[in-house]
């Protein structure tokens, strides 16, 4: 295992700010494998959110490389996954489960070519920072969401971006520092933005790496303490 970067070598990297599909394309190549202390705090807590979706139209808003889409469609969801990255989509395809998996690409900042009321959940992971307009995001997904159904939503958490830090990874072939384009917010914006859009909130939560994350990842140890995950539930209102 790796030890964590002192902030010398990490402000020596060369830096690359690409548009988002563009980064997430470099990205997939090592987006399941590298050390993400964000996935690993945010997973279970969607699970947990989630809950059984067995039998329900689950809408996956920013699929990349599969990991809930997958999850969900072998538990008996039927899944619609979206994205617009083709090299994390060609990750997602290469895991057993995906062709279970009804997959469409397109841009999440445009209007969805999805059905109104077609889906009892609506998930989308990770995404918000990547979309400037996110109140037209919410009320696309409050469009999508059935009246008995939720929306589940969650994000890097704002204080990181307020402290300089998005979501970014180092390329191994080139040894860059790549920023795919993000949109600085704050959780009343999200918030905001989404009772705007006709949902009310359900659940809301920030999550920071603790002490047993931190003695397991080198990359979380860096962030103990801080709150790096933010996570809303949301009901058509």
């Amino acid at each position: 295992m790796s030890q964590p970067e002192g902030p010398e070598a990490r402000e020596a990297r060369p830096l690359e700010r690409l548009p988002t599909r563009e980064g997430y394309d470099r990205w997939a190549a090592i987006y399941d494998s590298e050390d993400n202390p964000l996935i690993a705090l945010e997973e279970p807590r969607v699970v947990e959110l989630l809950g059984d979706a067995r039998g329900l139209d689950v809408a996956d808003l920013g699929c990349g490389t599969g990991r809930h889409a997958v999850r969900l469609a072998a538990g008996g969801a039927r899944v619609t996954a979206v994205d617009f990255s083709a090299a994390m989509v060609a990750r997602a395809a290469g895991k057993p489960g995906w062709a279970e998996v009804r997959f469409l690409a397109h841009d999440l900042t445009q209007p969805l070519p999805l059905a109104d009321a077609s889906f009892d959940r609506v998930l989308s992971c990770l995404v918000l920072e990547h979309i400037e307009d996110v109140g037209s995001f919410f009320a696309e997904c409050r469009r999508i969401c059935r009246p008995t159904g939720f929306v589940l939503v969650s994000a890097m958490h704002p204080a990181m971006m307020l402290r300089g830090i998005q979501a970014r990874f180092v390329d191994p072939a080139t040894g860059a520092e790549v920023r795919p384009a993000s949109h600085t917010a704050t959780i009343s914006d999200y918030v905001v933005a989404a009772l705007r859009a006709g949902l009310s909130i359900d659940h809301l939560s920030e999550h920071a790496v603790g002490d047993e994350q931190a003695a397991r990842s080198p990359r979380a140890a860096r962030y103990l303490g801080w709150p790096i995950l933010f996570l809303m539930r949301l009901r058509p209102s």
